[in-house]
C-alpha cells in the first residue's frame, strides 16, 4: 500500500511506502492518547516527578529515608496520644475506687495542644511539622504520660492502703540513709547512656550498712544475680514481695522468718551497680509499684 501527499509547496506528488504510512498512521492514533494524558495528570505530580528524575539515586534514597524518618515521629505522637487517653480513663476509675473525691488528673506546665480536646477551625495555610517541632511535641507528650503515671502510683497506693493488704504493706526504710527520690520511673541508665525503667529506688550508703527488712515475711530468695548482685527477697503474703539488691553480704537464708526492722543484708556494690547503695523494690503479684509511696512518710 502506497499513500500520496499533494501539496502546493511541493513541485511533485509524494508517494510513502508501507513503513512510512504505519509510522504516519501511529502517530495519529498516539498523539491524541498523549494530549489526554497530558491534561489529565496532575501539574504538582509531573513537577514532582521531574525534580526527582533530575536526582541522582543516592539523593532519592536519602529523601526517601528522611520522610520515613518523619513518619515514624509522627506515629509515635499518635501512639503517645492513644496512651494518655487510656492513662486518664483509667486513672480516673481508680480514683472512683480511691475515694478521691478530686479525680483530677495532673497536667504539666505544658500541655500539648494536641491532648486538649474540643477544637476546631478552618485550614489556612497548614504546612507539615518539622522534625525539631515532632520531637519538641515528643518531649511534652513525655511529660504528660511522666504525670499520668506518676498520678496512678499515688492512687494505687491509696487502693492498697485502705484494703485487707494495709497490714502486710511494706511501709518502713529498708535503710536508716536517704533515698534517691528520682532513681523509680524513666531515667538514663548510667552504664549504656539509653533510656530504661527502673524498677526501684536506690538509697546511697556506706558499705556495711544495715539493710532492714521494710515488713514481717518469709525469705524466699536469699542470692547472687548478674544484675541485681547479692540479692534478698522477702514475700509479705497475698503476692507482696520486697527486693533488697547489690548488698555485700547476705544475713538471712531462705525459708527464714523474719520481721519488720530485722537486719537481713549488709550495703553494698555488687551486680550491675556503680557505687555502694542498695536497690530496693516493692513489687505486687510480679509488677513493680513506686516504693515512694509506701515508705511511713506516706503512708496512712
Amino acid at each position: 500500500m502506497n499513500i500520496i501527499l499533494v501539496s502546493n509547496k511541493m513541485a511533485k506528488a509524494k508517494s510513502l511506502n508501507a513503513w512510512q504510512a504505519g509510522g504516519l498512521v501511529s502517530a495519529l492514533v498516539l498523539l491524541p492518547v498523549l494530549l489526554m494524558l497530558l491534561f489529565i495528570t496532575p501539574k504538582q505530580t509531573i513537577k514532582e516527578q521531574g525534580v526527582k528524575a533530575m536526582l541522582p539515586p543516592h539523593l532519592k534514597g536519602t529523601l526517601t529515608s528522611a520522610q520515613s524518618h518523619l513518619d515514624a515521629y509522627a506515629k509515635q505522637i499518635g501512639e503517645l496520644q492513644a496512651r494518655i487517653m487510656r492513662l486518664d480513663a483509667q486513672n480516673q476509675r481508680l480514683a472512683k475506687l480511691a475515694g478521691d473525691k478530686t479525680q483530677q488528673v495532673p497536667q504539666t506546665e505544658q500541655t500539648p495542644h494536641s491532648v486538649i480536646p474540643n477544637r476546631g477551625g478552618p485550614l489556612v495555610h497548614d504546612k507539615p511539622m518539622s522534625e525539631l517541632e515532632l520531637k519538641s511535641a515528643i518531649e511534652e507528650l513525655m511529660k504528660t504520660v511522666d504525670a499520668r503515671d506518676d498520678y496512678q502510683s499515688v492512687i494505687e497506693a491509696k487502693i492498697l492502703q485502705q484494703s485487707v493488704l494495709k497490714d502486710m504493706l511494706p511501709n518502713s526504710s529498708p535503710v536508716r540513709a536517704g533515698y534517691n527520690s528520682s532513681s523509680y520511673g524513666w531515667r538514663i541508665d548510667p552504664f549504656n547512656g539509653h533510656k530504661a525503667f527502673h524498677e526501684g529506688l536506690d538509697f546511697p550508703a556506706n558499705t556495711g550498712t544495715p539493710i532492714l527488712a521494710a515488713a514481717d515475711g518469709i525469705v524466699i530468695a536469699s542470692e547472687h544475680t548478674p544484675d541485681y548482685g547479692n540479692i534478698v527477697k522477702i514475700n509479705h503474703g497475698s503476692g507482696l514481695e520486697t527486693r533488697y539488691a547489690h548488698a555485700s553480704e547476705i544475713l538471712v537464708k531462705k525459708g527464714e522468718r523474719v520481721t519488720k526492722g530485722q537486719r537481713v543484708a549488709l550495703v553494698g556494690n555488687t551486680g550491675r551497680s556503680t557505687g555502694p547503695h542498695l536497690h530496693y523494690e516493692i513489687r505486687l503479684n510480679g509488677n513493680p509499684l513506686d516504693p515512694r509511696q509506701y515508705l511511713r512518710g506516706n503512708a496512712g
